[in-house]
């Protein structure tokens, strides 16, 4: 096999032409090995409707293995010399021939210094869209916050609502004057509760 590694060619064909020939030898030694056993089958039947023939069948497989070793051998020869055309001429590209996927290439030559510039527009490109993706995240995550603020605020709005309607329902309309009444009444509860423990202390002293 060639040590060529043929990149070029594998980039045109899709596989590498060491492949190609490597399946292409296998194909014709496993063709080889086949058409082997068919010549002996043919043989031992022959054999077998010869009744006074010397010939056993173990020495039809010995010589049918000689016979292989030696196509074998032969076929290595030939095929090494077929794989050596096939690499040179069928399955190689010039040096002057360009694909065009890299065609590109040709008609737009950068020098060091403006593949560098390019490089570096890059660099600058990638700088901003990672700082514009950073930004979008923390507009995302604000949103997200005003949005449980808008709902945190609602919920406190139906609270003052709701009680707005407790205060109206014991006649009293502004809200100052609400929390006043509920502070009277809170202090009148704990008046009472205050009032209650003292008896129940002078009972349990008797």
């Amino acid at each position: 096999m060639s040590a060529n590694a043929m990149i070029y060619e594998t980039q045109f064909f899709g596989f590498t032409p060491q492949t190609c020939m490597m399946r292409m030898y296998l194909a014709f030694q496993d063709h080889l090995f086949h058409m082997m056993l068919v010549i002996e089958e043919v043989i031992l039947k022959k054999l077998e409707s010869m009744h006074y023939s010397k010939l056993k069948p173990s020495s039809i497989r010995r010589s049918s293995e000689k016979f292989l070793a030696y196509m074998r051998s032969h076929f290595d020869q030939l095929f090494g010399k077929m794989e050596q055309v096939l690499l040179r001429v069928v399955l190689t590209i010039p040096e002057n021939v360009l694909l065009p996927e890299d065609r590109c290439q040709d008609q737009y030559r950068y020098t060091d210094s403006q593949f560098q510039e390019l490089q570096e527009e890059i660099r600058h490109l990638e700088h901003r869209i990672k700082a514009e993706i950073s930004a979008q995240q923390a507009l995302k995550t604000e949103v997200e916050e005003q949005k449980a603020t808008q709902e945190q605020l609602e919920r406190i709005l139906q609270w003052f609502d709701g009680l707005d309607n407790i205060c109206r329902e014991h006649g009293t309309s502004n809200l100052k004057e609400s929390f006043a009444f509920l502070k009277g009444n809170a202090t009148k509860l704990q008046t009472v509760m205050q009032e209650v423990e003292d008896k129940n202390e002078k009972l349990h002293k008797k």
